[in-house]
């Protein structure tokens, strides 16, 4: 999902991250705001992530 589709769905989508990712706040949440660069970063902060393997479990959680 690329950046502008991600930023129009982002209610909707961020419903479920919270769901499966509960270690992302609403704080989080809303300083994503639709960004995968933001998520990406927020996923290796709370989960020691890689940059891919976030990209990678954004994508399966938003398909």
């Amino acid at each position: 999902m690329n950046n502008d589709i991600m930023k129009g769905q982002w209610k909707q989508v961020s419903g479920t991250i919270k769901e499966k990712w509960g270690k992302l706040t609403d704080d989080d949440l809303q300083e994503i705001d639709g960004s995968l660069e933001v998520f990406q970063g927020k996923m290796q902060e709370k989960y020691g992530m890689e940059k891919d393997e976030a990209e990678k479990e954004f994508n399966k959680t938003v398909s």
